[in-house]
This record gives structure tokens, C-alpha cells and sequence, in this order.
């Protein structure tokens, strides 16, 4: 099964390093940001389970939760959490599924069928408030997932759900964003009352605040 963008991420309740969660009940009204590992004791996934626990205030100031997720044990769970914190310098402080009967792994897709069946691949979920998926990336394993493009695709999709425009290539808050072509002129004109650069009729750059 693979995820598609727009579909409702599948509920699943789980045991995780916080306690049992039900998922939909978990998230409330955040968006969340759920990610795989192969397994535990992976050296790659080490460095990002450290780096993502580092940028927890970055999340939650965009009103988004993270939780991680391997086919391991709690147990297996609780002593790469002391290796994390000893090697990166930085606690594991969010939730981590222990996936071992791989019921949510095979739920979300994130077992490859070309790949050991007894890892999961290494895949990103952005989900939003409604339970939809809004970014789904999978990374090969020898390349470590960039959070900081993570909390990029946040700040856009957020931007994005409030004024009618989309975001353009390499964008970083406080750029310009782009007019969505569904809008017309006399429609901008009403929601972006400041005006806005037409390179071309279907090219309107405009300045918008944050979400």
C-alpha cells in the first residue's frame, strides 16, 4: 500500500517510548511529522533521531508534533535512546512506535518489497490538523534526511493553507510568494490589496505575511 497526497493518514494505535497512543487522538489538532527507520542501532538514523530531537522547539512552534517510528522493541527502543543522547549530545524527547508486528510499517507503506522484509524504508510523512498526508519523502539509507527542508515544507504548506498562493523554487520565509492561477485579477486584487509584480499573467509575485 503507498500513501497518497490529500488521503487521510491511517489511525492506528501503537506502543510507543511515551506510552500507548492512539494515533488520530494523539495528533488533535497539530500537524505532525512521522518518520521510519530501518531499525534500531542504524548509524545514519542515530544522527537524525539526535537532530530532530534538537529542533523539537522549531517544530512546535509551527504547532507540530514528531514521532518516530522502528520494527524494534521498546526495549531495543530504551538503550539506542541512551547510545542517541551519549553520541549526539541530545536526548531522544518525542515519542517512538515500537513497530514490531510492522502492522503501522505496512499501514503507511514503509516496507519496500525489493528490501528485507524486517526493516522499513526510511520515509517522511507531513500530515496536517485534518489528517491529511501533505508530503510523503523516502530517502535511500546511506543519506541522512534534511529536517531543515522539513520545517521549510511546513512554514510553505502553512503559508499556503492561509492566502491563495503557492511557493516558488528555494523558498524561505519572508520571500515573495506566487498568486495561484485559480485566483483571478479582480480576486487578487481584493485579498492582496498592497498589489502584487506580474512577470506574466499567470507569474504574479506578491508579498505576504506569515501564517
Amino acid at each position: 500500500m503507498s500513501i497518497q497526497l490529500g488521503q487521510i493518514a491511517p489511525d492506528f494505535t501503537a506502543e510507543t517510548t511515551a506510552g500507548p497512543i492512539h494515533f488520530h487522538e494523539w495528533a488533535g489538532s497539530s500537524w505532525v511529522v512521522f518518520f521510519s527507520h530501518p531499525k534500531d542501532y542504524t548509524p545514519v538514523c542515530t544522527t537524525e533521531l539526535g537532530e530532530a530531537a534538537r529542533l523539537k522547539p522549531e517544530f512546535e512552534r509551527r504547532n507540530a508534533k514528531i514521532i518516530g517510528l522502528s520494527v524494534d522493541t521498546l526495549e531495543r527502543h530504551a538503550g539506542w535512546d541512551a547510545d542517541i543522547a551519549e553520541t549526539q549530545g541530545q536526548a531522544v524527547n518525542f515519542p517512538m512506535i515500537a513497530d514490531s508486528d510492522r502492522k503501522v510499517s505496512e499501514a503507511y507503506g514503509m516496507i519496500h518489497p525489493e528490501a528485507d522484509p524486517s526493516v522499513t524504508v526510511r520515509t517522511v510523512f507531513v500530515i496536517d490538523p485534518q489528517k491529511k498526508v501533505r508530503l510523503s519523502l523516502t530517502y535511500p539509507p546511506s543519506t541522512g534526511r534534511n529536517f531543515a527542508e522539513v520545517l521549510r515544507v511546513l512554514d510553505s504548506l502553512q503559508l499556503t493553507d492561509k492566502h491563495k498562493v503557492a511557493t516558488p523554487v528555494n523558498w524561505q520565509p519572508g520571500d515573495k510568494a506566487i498568486i495561484v492561477p485559480s485566483l483571478d485579477d479582480a480576486a487578487a486584487k481584493e485579498r492582496f490589496p498592497q498589489g502584487w509584480d506580474a512577470q506574466k499573467p499567470y507569474l504574479r509575485w506578491v508579498d505576504v505575511k506569515g501564517s
